[in-house]
């Protein structure tokens, strides 16, 4: 068996201080880096975290990194902001995302619009949405986690802005719904259950997922028992970045579903989310 190539990363790029730093995406038109903060409910431009009680909670946050200059500017939310895409606007983007409830539009100066609501109203106490991405024609896909204690699954959600319909497109059961992405014919579409540890693949066909069947089963390639598959990226030659929650690295694997390169990273220990810029 080949040694996977490894790249060490020793010191970060930017020091935020994040709480629950998630979801991060680049804007190429304007070089901004928006990513959030869950924990904290900012949005800074996403993981996996317990809604705590009203009284105990804070602000949420969206970061807005300036790649050029590294300013950084944050938009400070009520509830969380869990993942982001970029959606036409004009002559540019604005940003698109899940909240807790669902799928918004973030409107700037702290406000977001609900676009669809589709948890039960007895589970949103209980559960919330967590990663999500968009497809080539803006379908946004995003999971929900799930609470073992209420019997209430994690699921996968599409959202159609075309008819703004929103539809389970997997009912699962899975546990908390994590990194997702499509191939570059966007003929294969991955998806994560995290505490599984798997990473599913599914036939796509312009919206329509079949055949889910597992992509990566981390712990049965050898990887640490307490780490978790986290978000994901898929590059330009169809390669799938994956992060390891509590694994202080990122895992490269091939079409094949072999480990073809390992970024680590000493000074993280839970890695939440990756992408690209430039």
């Amino acid at each position: 068996m080949t040694t996977p190539e490894e790249i060490v990363v020793e010191r970060p790029w930017l020091r935020v201080g994040c709480t629950l730093g998630e979801g991060p995406i680049y804007d190429p038109t304007t070089s901004i880096l928006h990513f959030v903060d869950i924990s904290e409910k900012r949005v800074m431009l996403l993981i996996v975290t317990t809604l705590r009680s009203p009284s105990q909670r804070e602000k949420y946050k969206v970061y807005h990194v300036d790649t050029k200059s590294l300013e950084v500017k944050f938009e400070q939310f009520e509830e969380p902001v869990t993942c982001l895409s970029l959606c036409e606007k004009g002559s540019g983007f604005q940003l698109a995302g899940t909240a807790a409830q669902g799928f918004v539009h973030l409107l700037g100066n702290s406000e977001l619009e609900y676009i669809s609501k589709p948890l039960p109203e007895d589970e949103t106490p209980h559960t919330r949405f967590n990663d999500g991405a968009c497809d080539s024609k803006g379908r946004f896909f995003a999971g929900s986690l799930y609470s073992p204690n209420h019997g209430i699954p994690g699921r996968l959600y599409r959202y159609d802005p075309l008819d703004k319909t929103c539809t389970i497109a997997d009912p699962g059961p899975f546990t908390d719904s994590n990194g997702l992405g499509w191939s570059p014919d966007e003929k294969t579409f991955y998806f994560t259950d995290s505490l599984k540890n798997i990473i599913y693949a599914y036939d796509y066909d312009d919206g329509k997922l079949s055949n889910r069947r597992i992509f990566v089963d981390a712990i049965a390639l050898g990887l640490p028992e307490n780490s978790f598959c986290d978000g994901l990226c898929v590059d330009r030659e169809g390669f799938i970045w994956s992060c390891r929650w509590g694994g202080s690295q990122i895992v490269r694997f091939a079409k094949d579903g072999t480990i073809d390169l390992v970024v680590r990273f000493p000074t993280a220990y839970s890695v939440t989310a990756c992408c690209f810029g430039g």
